[in-house]
C-alpha cells in the first residue's frame, strides 16, 4: 500500500477545530471505495501475524474502518464510546486532554478473559484516547495486543503513550507536522 495515495486523499484543514491545529481529514477516503477495500486488505496482512480476536473502534471516526476491518477477519466489533452513549451496563475510564479531561467506555461484556484485541482509530496524536481505550479492554480481562491507525501524527509522541500496552502500533500515514 503506497502511503503517497492515502495522503492524495486526506483533506488538510488549517486551524481546526481551534486555531493553530491542521486536521487531516479522512471523509475523502470514503470516496473511494476501491482504495478503502486496498487499506482493509492491506491492514489485514499486517494484523494477520498473530492471533486477533477483535478489534476495538474508538468513536466515532474509528468505527469507520474498524468495523470493516473486524468484518474482513471474521471477528467481533467492539464500540469504544464516550460517555452516556452505550444503552447496556458499561465499564468507564477517565483520561486527560491538553483542555480538561474526557471519558469513554465500552460494554461490560463486550470482551472477554483471554481475548486478543487490536484497538483501531483513524488518527493517533497524543495518544490519550487510544491508552484509555486499552486501559478498557485490559479492565474487561482482555489483551490488547496491538494498535492500528489511519494516520499518526509522529510530531505528537502518541507511540510513547501505547508502548506499554502493546508494542504492535501500526500506521497506515505518517505526518510529520
Amino acid at each position: 500500500m503506497k502511503e503517497e495515495i492515502i495522503k492524495t486523499r486526506i483533506r488538510e484543514i488549517p486551524n481546526f477545530p481551534k486555531e493553530g491545529i491542521n486536521f487531516k481529514d479522512i471523509t475523502p477516503l470514503l470516496k473511494d471505495p476501491i482504495l478503502v477495500g486496498q487499506i482493509i486488505d492491506y491492514s489485514e496482512s499486517l494484523l494477520a501475524e498473530g492471533q486477533v480476536d477483535g478489534i476495538a473502534g474508538i468513536e466515532s471516526r474509528g468505527f469507520l474502518f474498524g468495523f470493516l476491518l473486524a468484518k474482513q477477519m471474521k471477528v467481533p466489533f467492539i464500540p469504544i464510546r464516550k460517555k452516556g452513549k452505550l444503552p447496556h451496563k458499561t465499564i468507564s475510564v477517565r483520561y486527560g486532554l491538553e483542555y480538561g479531561t474526557d471519558e469513554v467506555e465500552m460494554h461490560l461484556d463486550a470482551v472477554e478473559k483471554g481475548q486478543r484485541i487490536i484497538i483501531h482509530d483513524d488518527l493517533l496524536a497524543t495518544g490519550g484516547t487510544a491508552a484509555a481505550a486499552a486501559e478498557l479492554i485490559s479492565v474487561g480481562g482482555a489483551e490488547v495486543v496491538g494498535f492500528h491507525f489511519l494516520v499518526n501524527l509522529l510530531q505528537l509522541n502518541g507511540v510513547d503513550k501505547l508502548k506499554g500496552y502493546s508494542e504492535n502500533i501500526i500506521s497506515i500515514t505518517k505526518y510529520t507536522s
